[in-house]
């Protein structure tokens, strides 16, 4: 089985339990470790897959925090630089009563993440790498290292697989500089997924025909639009295919979009990068099925990381 590298952020969530209560108004918080790309490596590992990643956290309990709960997926922390300076980075989230998500992002450690702290990384190592945060398209060290990364893992041919998660709350008026960024990565990828708001954003089409088509003519690359209930519209080779979703009474929906890119990932790393290549839209259809069905099992759960405890590769039977 080849070597998985996710790439980008690890951090801390503190969710507010007081239902409809702003942050300011709220009392009592849950933490929970989190990160697109640190979501993505913990469904790799539940999985059963083999999987490192590359971040920062800060030298403080709440980093600590972070890579014990990443080894106790068993993944390596050996490529988690310890900032001793700077705090672990923190995403405060409350859920008020007319839907709206109050939300604040104190960006620590992982944003600091520099070349020279990715510098020791064997690339050699690994035949897959995963880009999956746009925290990493925000101003600071993290969006050069992130480029510089992605040449890392084009000059060593890996299979590059991306994720943009757009977060409006953190771009607001940056939003030209997502679509950019997140434009350059797909043109450079081998698989990306989306969901139908960012697709539409980065395409600037308006439906979801329009939209794909406009991906096959931007890139090469596999990608998956997820629809939430509605299913998943995957794309290749300039053809479009829609895959059902599966009917669940979902509990929490965080982290099963990394639930289903770990999955695919993890099937994919059973295959040699040239295997991958070749194949074909009955083998894709296959992948992204089985990574509905992840991303279904997590809805079922509270937590990204509790629901990760309960993925295992017999779901891709059931």
């Amino acid at each position: 089985m080849n070597k998985i590298l996710c790439i980008g952020e690890a951090l801390i969530d503190m969710i507010c339990t007081d239902k409809g209560s702003s942050l300011s108004d709220g009392d009592h918080f849950l933490k929970k470790a989190g990160g697109a790309p640190t979501n993505v490596a913990a469904a790799i590992a539940a999985l059963g897959g083999n999987v490192d990643i590359v971040t920062k956290v800060g030298k403080d309990p709440f980093g600590t925090h972070i890579v014990e709960v990443l080894k106790s997926f068993g993944i390596s922390t050996d490529n988690i630089t310890i900032d001793p300076l700077h705090f672990t980075t923190f995403a405060f989230v409350s859920l008020m009563e007319n839907g709206e998500r109050d939300f604040y992002f104190n960006r620590g450690a992982d944003g600091l993440l520099t070349r020279e702290d990715v510098a020791h990384v064997d690339m050699t190592s690994y035949a897959i790498s995963h880009f999956g945060s746009a925290t990493a398209f925000l101003p600071g060290p993290l969006q050069s290292t992130y480029e510089y990364m992605l040449e890392q893992a084009k000059y060593h041919h890996h299979f590059i697989s991306f994720d943009p998660n757009y977060r409006e709350l953190l771009f607001g008026d940056k939003k030209e500089e997502f679509i950019k960024r997140s434009t350059s990565f797909i043109q450079q990828c081998n698989f990306f997924k989306v969901s139908d708001e960012e697709a539409f954003l980065i395409t600037g089409q308006s439906n979801l025909q329009d939209a794909a088509a406009n991906f096959a003519r931007l890139s090469k690359a596999i990608f998956a639009i997820t629809l939430g209930k509605e299913g998943t519209l995957i794309g290749m080779n300039g053809a479009t295919s829609m895959i059902p979703s599966i009917p669940i009474h979902p509990i929490d929906t965080t982290g099963a979009g990394d639930a289903f890119v770990g999955a695919v990932l993890y099937q994919l790393s059973k295959y040699s990068v040239q295997e991958i290549n070749t194949l074909d839209i009955h083998s894709w259809i296959n992948i992204f099925s089985n990574a509905n069905k992840a991303g279904a099992r997590t809805c079922e759960y509270m937590g990204a990381m509790e629901a990760f405890k309960h993925l295992s590769n017999d779901i891709f039977n059931s």
